[in-house]
């Protein structure tokens, strides 16, 4: 009897150990579980905003018909694509971010000529023109940094705008792109002249005066892909946004760009053929 309560005490202990030794395995095998389960999602991250880095380097090429002259300038914040014969550029782009339009850094710079680059304006070009050197990228979209917003002075981002729209129509619609950035987080923005044979020339420089600017938006990233264009008149731009709002496909239209041309065609096709404003404004 002494020795079967023995072999069942002895029995007891070694399930106790085996027992002990199995959590201690269980245990170990979840941590390393968790930690490979981190690290792959870390690796996965990592991949998704190498991807989102490269996408949005894709979605700020915009093609340009063949044969036009144009200088691609890469400026801190923003990339200009130059036209040397017209002195102004064919279009300017960039990525705004929700966190870049809380910058605060005090309005900084001086027109300036691009010494760098042929065929860039000089600021007394426009003197007595009756017109205002106009900002591409506006300097409210760089007062996160004070070399960028200094950079956005160069004439090689300037088109003469007249005074009615610089200052009002103009200018409220970029008030408003600021604030879609903030809703959305990033936003793309190209924004130009619209060029046609029949320009203006000013000044001893020749620059080109276009009759109309265009502004093409991007929201990439949110829950619902959209896009959507204005074309405002260079002059008195008083009425509501509505009135100004078109497709991005009308703005390819009439200027013979492409944009966004790094999404999958189909989504492209369906967002550039949209203008809903209300989807933007609420």
């Amino acid at each position: 009897m002494a020795r079967k309560r023995k072999r069942i005490k002895r029995k007891v202990r070694n399930f106790r150990r085996l027992f002990i030794a199995g959590a201690w395995c269980l245990l170990v095998l979840c941590v390393l579980f968790f930690v490979a389960k981190c690290a792959l999602r870390n690796k996965i991250e990592g991949l998704r905003l190498e991807h989102q880095d490269d996408l949005r380097n894709r979605l700020e090429q915009v093609k340009l018909p063949q044969g036009t002259a144009n200088e691609i300038i890469a400026y801190r914040g923003f990339t200009v694509c130059f036209n040397k014969e017209l002195h102004i550029p064919n279009c300017t782009v960039y990525e705004l971010t929700g966190t870049e339009t809380n910058g605060t850094i005090d309005r900084v710079g001086n027109f300036e000529a691009d010494s760098a680059v042929a065929g860039c304006a000089r600021p007394w070009d426009y003197t007595l023109s009756g017109y205002e050197r106009g900002h591409m990228v506006p300097v409210g979209d760089l007062k996160w940094d004070a070399r960028a917003m200094m950079h956005s002075f160069k004439m090689t981002n300037v088109c003469p705008q007249r005074k009615s729209l610089n200052q009002g129509g103009w200018n409220r619609l970029e008030e408003k792109v600021r604030e879609w950035a903030r809703r959305d987080s990033a936003l793309i923005v190209v924004t130009g002249p619209v060029v046609t044979n029949d320009m203006e020339r000013m000044g001893k420089g020749r620059v080109a005066v276009p009759k109309h600017f265009f502004k093409v938006i991007l929201a990439p990233f949110g829950k619902k892909m959209r896009a959507i264009g204005f074309i405002y008149p260079n002059g008195s731009a008083g009425k509501s946004l509505k009135h100004y709002a078109v497709s991005v496909d009308h703005v390819e239209h009439i200027t013979g760009y492409d944009f966004f041309d790094a999404l999958p065609n189909e989504i492209e096709r369906d967002i550039e053929s949209r203008h809903n404003l209300d989807q933007w404004l609420h």
